[in-house]
């Protein structure tokens, strides 16, 4: 138990942080923060690193782009170039394509606001994930991501801990077991903790890191 723990502790100290704090989003339930979650897990889809995804989602920040309305009075060039400018290149016309489009069908249908979204779902978390992958190019991978960093702000998506988390957990010795994984931090660590199983799990050196 004390190894458990005290990997656990070395795991958040050195791999403890959400994708959504390294794209610059503080992260809260608005529509704004929520929205600009949506856009990093839809570019953290793709075959792509994650640090590129990343650095593609502040430059859309940056540009203005960062709530629904904002993506849709960019053109589609200038998605184009945001992308580019984070080295986003091998999807970027694809990518800038789908953006405008999720954040029409985000305004339509849930008037730009993810919270009705959720308030759809009724606390199904599989509807939850069903009616997230309704947004172009956001398969189950991107609304695996949602969902583990999302776990921050709405507390009834805890404990996510999926797949990939649970291999992450393998890698380094902890439990793969949902349940067991979540006693291991409190409620208010799950996304960190969720993020930080995560980049071990694709970082075998990041893991060695760990396990020293």
């Amino acid at each position: 138990m004390k190894d458990t723990q005290r990997v656990t502790r070395r795991l958040l100290e050195v791999a403890g942080r959400t994708y959504a704090d390294e794209a610059g989003i503080r992260l809260a339930d608005s529509p704004a923060m929520l929205y600009r979650l949506l856009v990093l897990s839809v570019l953290l889809s793709t075959r792509i690193k994650a640090d590129i995804a990343v650095a593609a989602a502040r430059e859309l920040f940056e540009a203005g782009f960062g709530t629904p309305e904002g993506m849709l009075d960019a053109s589609w060039q200038d998605r184009v170039d945001a992308l580019g400018r984070g080295h986003y290149v091998r999807y970027d016309e694809s990518t800038a394509t789908a953006l405008g489009e999720g954040a029409r069908l985000l305004l339509d249908s849930y008037g730009g606001d993810l919270r009705r979204l959720r308030d759809r779902a009724g606390g199904d978390v599989g509807k939850l994930r069903g009616l997230l992958r309704e947004v172009p190019r956001l398969g189950p991978v991107g609304a695996d991501i949602f969902c583990r960093e999302a776990q921050q702000v709405w507390p009834e998506l805890r404990p996510y801990l999926d797949g990939k988390a649970r291999e992450g957990a393998q890698r380094i010795g902890l439990p793969t077991d949902g349940d067991q994984l979540a006693k291991l931090v409190r409620g208010d660590d799950l996304a960190r903790f969720s993020a930080a199983l995560v980049r071990v799990r694709l970082d075998k050196q990041l893991a060695q890191q760990v396990a020293r």
